[in-house]
């Protein structure tokens, strides 16, 4: 079992690297599955959900290889996966229905996993694959589908990221033009539309609220560098504002993280874009209110680092969230530090400015491990971070090792709690 020891921590400073999006990697990899040629991807995070979702689609037929930080996707003969448990370990394992349906024209999946936030279901992707022709049908804890794809106009219930990039994927091999209609418009979203054009595919509208997929007969294999983390960035942003710190993340792309960066400049702390990233100097002090939404709305996976941001803020913050039921489980864990905080409906009010004590923590999904890892920064003492799950690695590649570069008192250990 993995466990963090955190001390209390002085001003962070310097420069860090933003890795390589998990949220856009994991698509792209799966686009792989479309082409019998290699899909080569640059700085390729090592983080377990890449290594997750690479066993799946070694488990397709896809040869699979790790050069460096590249790493190489050829599928010439893709099949559905044989071994279930796999796909339970990852939610964007669903990814894979697309391309092997759109390739092959049958697959067979289990249903995916990932961290217990809420429900998250894939009705969206098997409805919107129905309305492309596909016939699904459920075998125990599997999904059957099977057809020729051919374009319609689909309209999604919901702006579902994952299904928005299934349908997209699919929708480059089908006959004829697919229309999506109340697309995700998130950055990775226009990041897999631009690897699979560069693969040969007809994407237009990515990153607006209507995309349109011209299908073709084939796509080719492409060399693609994916867009830096924006929550790995952000995360990195909030370690500075709750330490007072002045830290430089090389890489992050301002544009995609613009509602963070405004909610960050309310608490009175200093933003500066540069040309090498993006610089946050000074306290987080004033209190602020935000509601998670889908982009370009704020957030939710930078909700939980903005809670810890809320507790050193002096007065009362008020966090809403509005796409999963159950992402405050962080707030028991920081309740365990003498965090002031009270959750009504799937709102927290946070009262901030009062000091943390150090303490045990349980990382309880991903980006709540990271959270903690920020608090256990602030509090006075040692802080260890339970992590018996790998939440942490499964999507933030050296986050103690970069923390540590800045000068925070963070290590890994094993087995001492």
């Amino acid at each position: 079992m993995a466990s963090y020891l955190i001390r209390h921590s002085p001003r962070l400073s310097g420069e860090v690297e933003v890795s390589t999006a998990k949220n856009a990697v994991l698509p792209i990899l799966a686009a792989g599955l479309l082409s019998e040629d290699p899909l080569i991807i640059r700085q390729v995070p090592r983080i377990t959900d890449v290594d997750t979702l690479l066993g799946i689609l070694r488990d397709c037929g896809a040869q699979v290889q790790r050069n460096g930080v590249d790493v190489s996707v050829c599928a010439m003969q893709p099949q559905s996966p044989n071994h279930e448990e796999n796909m339970r370990r990852l939610r964007a394992s669903i990814l894979i229905l697309g391309p092997i349906l759109a390739r092959t024209g049958s697959a067979c999946v289990g249903l995916p996993g990932g961290c217990a936030i809420g429900q998250r279901p894939i009705d969206l992707h098997l409805r919107g694959l129905q309305a492309l022709g596909a016939q699904v049908h459920a075998v125990g804890g599997l999904r059957q589908l099977s057809g020729r794809l051919t374009g319609q106009r689909v309209y999604l219930d919901l702006p579902s990221v994952g299904a928005t990039e299934n349908l997209m994927m699919a929708a480059t091999l089908a006959q004829g033009v697919t229309t999506i209609e109340n697309a995700a418009k998130e950055p990775e979203i226009v990041d897999l539309a631009n690897c699979l054009n560069l693969m040969g595919a007809k994407i237009s509208g990515a990153g607006t609220g209507t995309i349109c997929v011209c299908g073709v007969e084939r796509l080719h294999g492409a060399v693609y560098h994916p867009i830096p983390d924006r929550v790995e960035a952000g995360t990195l942003l909030c370690a500075a504002a709750v330490t007072e710190g002045s830290v430089l993340v090389r890489g992050a792309c301002a544009e995609h993280l613009r509602s963070l960066l405004f909610k960050l400049q309310e608490t009175g702390v200093g933003i500066r874009e540069t040309p090498g990233g993006i610089r946050l100097s000074g306290s987080a002090v004033a209190p602020f209110e935000v509601r998670t939404l889908a982009y370009p709305g704020f957030p939710t996976d930078m909700q939980a680092p903005m809670t810890v941001v809320a507790l050193k803020c002096r007065g009362r913050s008020m966090l809403s969230e509005t796409v999963f039921e159950n992402r405050f489980m962080h707030v028991t864990e920081l309740l365990h530090l003498g965090a002031r905080i009270r959750v009504e409906n799937n709102v927290a009010l946070v009262d901030g400015g009062v000091p943390l004590e150090g303490g045990m923590v349980k990382s309880t999904d991903l980006r709540a491990g990271a959270a903690l890892m920020l608090a256990g920064l602030m509090a006075e003492g040692e802080t260890i971070l339970q992590d018996p799950s790998g939440h942490i690695e499964r999507g933030y590649q050296d986050l103690p090792e970069k923390l540590r570069s800045l000068g925070a008192d963070v290590e890994k250990i094993e087995d001492r709690v």
